[in-house]
Parts: structure tokens; sequence; C-alpha cells
């Protein structure tokens, strides 16, 4: 039955219901209406407002939720659906917006998965660049700047020497720039490697308190899935180095049943709520690609907790 002829017979019974009551019922209408009649036809019409409003509010309420979800639904976080009963317009139009979200999250899905992979490739051309140009222009320079230290007199030399060591700086954080871009120990080495260096350069110069917990004889991940656990690792320190004031951060990499998780948490001021910035969707973004769960919690001057569930698949006896 279609929403045209459901409110239709709704207010059809109540009304047919009314007129059976005012037929049958022994109930007359004077002229003037005493006051005993008018409260009864008051209560009478009453009576037909409610009952018409719940016929109504029980018909609509798919309409309701379906309104609800439409202006709430995120392609970010997947499976949120409503469920579809009958063959009325009502339940179709459920089914054709549930087939549209799921159609939507494909899409999303196919283009973040190429997003993704042209970033990295990106990332990968600017660090080898940055390796073979800018990194060997600089070795250049530290050298001729020891010779021409070696060879000069003060106060020269020591004004020379100041440049070289300026120019070492400069060298060692163009390398740290190197490793963000394109980690080669997660290549080399493989994944709890790479989040061991990692760990350990944010504990060099983000001047953080990093705790490591990592399992022995974790479930082996294919390569765009340990370079998933990687960003986001990389992108809740970063997050906890700039904005959450924290002192202390604890990483875990956890073999738990069927998954791999991974959770940083650390000690900051909080906010209450996990604000979603772009850090924060570009991490939901890349758990999608591999079909994990990513699960934020916030709590105001006690931390942030980022978890990562990668589901590993089991093998075959």
């Amino acid at each position: 039955m279609s929403l045209f002829w459901r409110v239709f017979a709704l207010n059809a019974v109540v009304l047919g219901i009314a007129t059976a009551l005012l037929l049958w019922a022994p109930v007359t209408v004077s002229v003037p209406v005493v006051l005993t009649e008018a409260m009864i036809l008051v209560a009478g019409l009453v009576v037909m407002l409610v009952a018409n409003a719940a016929l109504l509010r029980m018909s609509l309420a798919p309409l309701d939720r379906l309104t609800r979800l439409m202006t709430t639904v995120d392609l970010l976080r997947p499976g949120q659906r409503l469920p579809a009963h009958g063959r009325g317009k009502t339940a179709r139009l459920i089914r054709s917006f549930n087939a549209m979200i799921e159609r939507l999250e494909r899409e999303r899905a196919t283009s973040s998965a190429r997003v993704m992979t042209a970033q990295e490739a990106e990332r990968r051309r600017i660090a080898q660049e940055l390796h073979d140009e800018v990194g060997q222009t600089m070795t250049a320079i530290l050298l001729s700047l020891e010779r021409a230290a070696d060879e000069a007199d003060e106060p020269l030399r020591g004004e020379l020497r100041q440049a070289q060591e300026i120019t070492r700086g400069s060298l060692d954080e163009l390398r740290r720039l190197v490793r963000r871009l394109r980690p080669g120990v997660l290549e080399d080495l493989g994944l709890v490697s790479a989040l061991t260096s990692l760990t350990t350069e944010f504990a060099t110069h983000a001047g953080l308190h990093v705790v490591r917990g990592f399992d022995a004889g974790l479930p082996a991940l294919d390569q765009q899935t340990e370079l998933v656990v990687y960003r986001v690792a990389q992108e809740a320190l970063t997050n906890a180095a700039r904005h959450a004031e924290a002192d202390r951060v604890e990483v875990t990499l956890r073999h738990t049943g069927d998954a791999v998780e991974l959770a940083v948490v650390d000690d900051g001021r909080g906010t209450g709520a996990a604000r979603e910035g772009a850090g924060i969707r570009g991490m939901r973004e890349r758990a999608l690609l591999i079909g994990a769960a990513l699960d934020l919690t916030s709590q105001s001057r006690a931390g942030t907790r980022v978890r990562l569930t990668v589901p590993v698949p089991r093998k075959q006896p």
C-alpha cells in the first residue's frame, strides 16, 4: 500500500468510527448546544485527533528514521543501514537509499585507494629527489665548508665551523624528513622495526616519553596493510606531539584473536570528544582501504586513545 493510501485509510478508519458512534450512540445535539453536549463533542474530537496522530506517527516512523540517517550518515563509517520490511513504497525507498549508500561507499573506497596510492607514489618521488639532489648538494657544501675551515685563520675559521654545524643540522633534518616521507625501514625490515624506529625518532625530536609494547610472533601482513598501520601510528604520534600537549605516549601492537590491534594512547589534555580534523579523516580513509576499524576516544584532561583493528584471515588447514 502506498503512503497516500495508507494515510487515507487511517483517516477513513478514524472518521468511520466517529460517524458510527454518532449514528448509534444515544447522543443528541440541541440548538442551542447544551454545555454537556458540547463537552461530549469536544472530548470525541480530542480522541479522534489523538488516535489519528498516533496512527500517523506509526505509519511515518520509517520515514523519520530515514531522515535522521540521511542527516548523520558518514561514508567513513560504513555499514549504516535501515531495515526495510514489506513491499510498499516506503520499504522500496529505504532499500533504494541503502543501495545508494552501499554504492557510494564502494566508490569512496575505490577513489580513496587511488588517492592514497598516488599520494604514496608522490611521497616516494619527493623523498628520492630530496635524497639524491638536495641531500648530495648539502653534503658537498658540508665538505667544502670543512676544507675551508681547515685552511682559514681565526676568526673566519670559527664562523665557518658554525656554518658547518648549521649545515650538518639541516642535513640531519632533511634525512629525517626523507624517512618520514618514505619509510625505507618498513620495506626492508618489516613493521615492528619500522614502528620501533618511528617511536625512537619521536622520542628524540619531540621530547615525548614513548613506551612500546609489540607482541612477538605477529601474523604476516601484506605490504599495503603494513603501510596503513605505519601511517596511522605516525599520524597519531604527530597529533600527540603537536596538539595534545602530551608527555607520555604508549604504542602497542597486539595479536588478538583474528585481528592485529594497534593502539596509541597519550596522556595529553584531551578534548572530551575526538575532533574530526584532516588527520583523523585521513586515518579513517586509510583504515577503510584494508577493511580495518578505527576507534578514537578522547577524554578531557585524560588523553586520547587511537585504536586500529586489522582483521587477519585465518589460515586454511
